[in-house]
């Protein structure tokens, strides 16, 4: 138990699953399988290399193959004669078939034996012909044992006797035998396992693995492994990468020392790094790095304990300032005993970052504040002082005042850096100091707020802000701001849209004489796509806001304050937008960095709102300039902005390669901010495309939250339209009320009609599949009346065909053609191939089944990679039971997957049972199960679980 909870690893830790040595086992058995073989197995502490070897052991037992005995080299000042081989043998009696007689002379050596072995012959005189023999009687013995594989680890502990046999008997092995050999190469006592000048003979199998440390995915996986789920975020995996080296022993151990493993492994940005700085070095990781450094002479310890103080890779002339004499001997040592690294050309530090703490955990205090004063000493007579680490050494130092002056200046090179997240960590270390002034404090605290809403990696920025709030050092002017950013914060972050609105009113109540603050709460509350107010409402305060415009001390506030106007006055379809516009200033007339930040946000803000609204090519025109504006500014969370509004928009004009890993990547990047509800959505459409559904109806929900109205609008309208769209389309209508009725109370409490083009198609055909005509009708007659004067092509567009949907339904089939094909032409027009498409297919449907049009459709839908409506309308055309090959003929795939095969494993991966994959790719049961069968055989996988792609 750890504080009351079950700690999932106590008591019933094991070690996980072998991870990411498949192909080095792979070669293991291969090798043995053609004896006679040596394989030789290098890799540093704790790599694996015992673990590949147990489960090579296990695998060769499964698979029949030789008898695998196993014997381990011990680290002993004086190792025993043959000790490894001895010990091998000795396990051998059950094997043994007709020793020679001058296995005899192992008799003394293996009392085991003894009573099998034959009598022990003279001794001889000539110690060099005893030795003699004594090899030979190895070497028979061996081949009386028939077919067997010798495992020997760690040979470079081994005595150098053991060495000379080994060399003796693969000169000449017998046939049948196979030795595999691990080793660390720092610890050997010659540049080879058996010596420089030792090769093997022809005819016997030889094999050099070399077993690295493990990646990002790997490490991840091994994680997951070790807690029993599939829980590891990214971030976390990169930390533990980053602190361990990627060395499993030490991953391992890691993990073992988390307080709340399967917790604290789900930890993502900055959060994932202090869960690991907060850890105590694990004790066996400290005792294995005091074991190397106690072979240390002293002079060399000394010189890795200034490397720990250093914390990061130096040069001998830095390292040796802060150890005192030392010489390149000492360093040597220090490199040769495997504790230090040359990490870059005269750079040395510790192979990984744990092992560095253990040696900085084991100094005394006074030690350790006498190293970093020599440090702080050392690196400010550097031409370029890193004045980040200076302030860091003065701090454990104790010296205030030098920790103050460095810290200032690190926020400030990061700053003009564009290193927003260090300059933030700075200032919030500066301001969580007892000791730092008020003067002092204010300062950097209202330095702090500018940097709010500049996108800081991770969502740590509402908590820091947030810590301010309480600080009874800052002066009422200066909370005031707080207040403010803290709500703005709270709006982006967290989507605490309520909570936000609060703090900012309360600033606004707060800020006096400070108009860009002002200014700036004013404009937040009037967007239009957050919080419960109505559109109508919005456009008021929209007009409030703009009023002040000409009163506006700078061009840099007007541009700020336009920033945020001019994307709210287009998200809702206001025509004076467009005139609006030209208030913005030139791109090439900017050049205050903070103007280009805001002037950034407004071209962002203007693609995003045209992305709404159905103005796409002008939506890429602003997105192109925004984003060349925000990398000018170092602007993060706009490029973020920008990023996902350029994912939807891909999706929407049809441009779908590559876009689900990229979802994924902009998901993971961003993931503590609001902007990521756009990002799910765009991967909710996709998913549903492709039959995904479990990943579709979670994409959904995480773009909507557990409070759809408390997040962002026109994502909330749009995710419940495409999960009452995906339900529609499985047949079940039932359970696609909700959503509907969900989104159209959206529309209707808002007055938000420009956004109904992702919810209106769903909502008419929802009514119209339960016989209710009229509602159909009456929200369709709302819609129309609800987008006059709006400037809204997408929404425009949507009521065209829901008009069409609705005609057909009272059986005027003319009068729907003409709507539909004007709807098709409308969405074409917009560039929206994918809905165009399912236009014309519901047309089609609405007045006869043409094959030749369907297989058409099928090839549009193939083309863009809608796998549900390619297969639909592949049934509708077969169902005709007209014939429509493909003139090309169908190609033979082999090995590879067919188009089919691809479909149904990316289902099978996603984790969809069989009947399921029926109905996305409108197949019978027992055609997938066929399908599976295939899948399984041409990816080699045992079972449906193991199919990834």
């Amino acid at each position: 138990m750890v504080d009351g909870r079950a700690d999932p690893l106590s008591g019933r830790f094991r070690s996980p699953p072998m991870i990411g040595r498949d192909a080095e086992l792979a070669a293991l058995l291969t090798a043995v399988r053609h004896p006679p073989s040596a394989v030789f197995v290098e890799g540093q502490a704790g790599v694996g290399k015992s673990r590949l070897v147990t489960e090579f052991a296990a695998a060769a037992a499964r698979d029949g193959a030789p008898r695998v005995i196993t014997g381990s080299c011990q680290p002993l000042s004086d190792p025993f004669p043959y000790g490894v081989l001895l010990d091998c043998l000795s396990q051998c009696g059950d094997l043994l078939v007709e020793p020679g007689p001058v296995t005899g002379a192992l008799r003394d050596h293996l009392p085991e034996l003894a009573d099998r072995l034959p009598p022990a012959p003279r001794a001889l005189d000539d110690p060099g012909a005893e030795r003699h023999r004594v090899f030979r009687a190895v070497r028979d013995l061996l081949r009386s044992l028939g077919p067997v594989v010798l495992v020997l680890e760690d040979l470079q502990w081994a005595d150098e006797k053991t060495r000379r046999v080994l060399r003796f008997v693969l000169a000449n092995p017998p046939p049948d035998l196979s030795i595999v050999a691990t080793y660390r190469r720092e610890d050997l006592p010659s540049v080879a396992p058996l010596g420089h000048s030792f090769h093997l003979p022809h005819g016997v199998t030889g094999l050099d693995l070399v077993l690295r440390p493990f990646g990002a995915a790997d490490v991840r996986a091994m994680i997951d492994a070790l807690v029993g789920a599939t829980v590891t975020s990214r971030r976390f995996a990169e930390a533990v990468l980053h602190e361990t080296a990627g060395i499993p022993f030490v991953v391992e151990e890691t993990v073992r020392a988390l307080r709340d493993p399967v917790r604290d492994v789900r930890a993502e940005g900055d959060l994932a790094w202090r869960v690991l700085e907060g850890m105590d070095v694990p004790a066996s990781v400290a005792e294995a790095i005091e074991e190397r450094l106690g072979a240390l002479p002293d002079a060399a310890r000394t010189l890795t304990e200034a490397a720990a103080v250093l914390g990061v890779p130096e040069t001998p002339e830095v390292m040796g300032a802060v150890a005192g004499e030392v010489t390149a001997t000492h360093l040597i040592a220090s490199l040769e005993s495997g504790v230090l690294v040359e990490e870059t050309a005269d750079r040395y530090g510790f192979r990984y970052d744990i092992a560095r703490r253990a040696v900085y955990a084991s100094l005394p205090g006074p030690r350790k504040r006498e190293l970093h004063e020599r440090a702080l000493a050392a690196l400010s007579a550097l031409d370029h002082a890193p004045v980040a680490r200076l302030s860091a050494h003065a701090k454990a130092a104790g010296m205030k005042a030098e920790w103050l002056r460095y810290s200032e200046l690190a926020a400030k090179v990061a700053e003009d850096a564009n290193d927003v997240s260090t300059a933030v960590d700075v200032l919030v270390e500066i301001l969580g100091d007892a000791e730092t002034s008020p003067e002092v404090a204010n300062r950097l605290a209202t330095k702090l707020c500018d940097y709010a809403l500049t996108g800081l990696p991770g969502g740590m920025m509402t908590a820091r802000v947030e810590s301010l709030l309480v600080d009874p050092r800052l002066a009422p002017d200066v909370r005031a701001q707080v207040h403010l950013w803290f709500g703005l914060l709270l709006q982006r972050e967290t989507g605490s849209l309520d909570r936000g609105a609060e703090e900012i009113a309360l600033a606004l109540g707060l800020l006096g004489d400070q108009p860009e603050c002002t200014v700036r709460g004013m404009a937040a509350m009037a967007g239009p796509y957050l919080g419960s107010a109505s559109i109508a409402e919005h456009r008021k305060s929209l007009d409030r806001v703009e009023a002040t415009l000409d009163h506006l001390p700078t061009r840099a506030l007007c541009t700020a304050l336009l920033a945020t106007t001019l994307g709210g006055r287009l998200i809702v379809g206001d025509p004076s937008t467009w005139g609006r516009i030209s208030r913005l200033p030139s791109p090439s007339d900017v050049h205050d960095p903070d103007e280009l930040h805001h002037l950034a946000r407004a071209h962002c803000n203007l693609a995003d709102a045209c992305s709404w609204i159905g103005h796409y090519s002008k939506a890429r025109e602003f997105l192109r300039g925004g984003i060349t504006l925000a990398k000018r500014s170092g602007s993060s969370y706009v490029v973020g902005t920008a990023e996902a509004t350029a994912a939807r928009l891909d999706w929407l004009s049809g441009r779908w390669q590559g876009l689900e890993q990229r979802l994924d990547r902009l998901i993971e990047s961003y993931e503590d901010l609001l902007l990521t509800t756009d990002l799910h959505l765009t991967r909710g459409w996709l998913a549903t495309a492709r039959g995904e559904w479990v990943r579709a109806e979670k994409a959904f929900q995480a773009a909507t939250g557990s409070h759809p109205t408390a997040q962002v609008f026109p994502v909330g309208i749009s995710a419940a339209g495409g999960m009452a769209g995906m339900l529609l389309s499985r047949g079940e209508t039932a359970a696609a009320e909700e959503h509907v009725r969900c989104g159209v109370m959206m529309l209707r409490n808002k007055g938000a009609w420009m956004w109904s083009g992702d919810i209106l198609p769903q909502a008419v055909d929802y009514h119209l599949a339960v016989d209710d005509v009229d509602s159909a009708r009456v929200l369709v007659s709302e819609t129309a009346h609800g987008l006059r004067g709006v400037d809204a092509p997408l929404a425009q567009a949507g009521l065209t065909a829901c008009r069409a949907r609705l005609t057909a339904a009272t059986n005027d089939h003319q009068e729907a053609g003409r709507l539909y094909r004007e709807a098709i032409d409308q969405h074409w027009d917009l560039g929206l191939s994918y809905r165009a498409t399912q236009l014309a297919e519901k047309a089609e449907g609405e007045t006869f089944t043409d094959a030749a049009v369907l297989e058409a459709l099928t090839q549009s839908y193939d083309a863009l990679g809608a796998t549900v409506d390619a297969a639909r309308c592949r049934h509708r055309a077969r169902s005709t039971g007209t014939a429509t090959p493909s003139p090309r003929g169908r190609r033979g795939y082999g090995s590879e997957l067919s188009p089919r095969e691809q479909d149904v494993a990316r289902l099978l991966a996603g984790g969809h049972t069989n009947q399921e994959i029926a109905q996305a790719l409108f197949l019978s049961r027992r055609t997938v199960e066929e399908y599976v069968v295939k899948v399984r055989r041409k990816l080699n996988v045992s079972s449906r679980h193991d199919v990834h792609l």
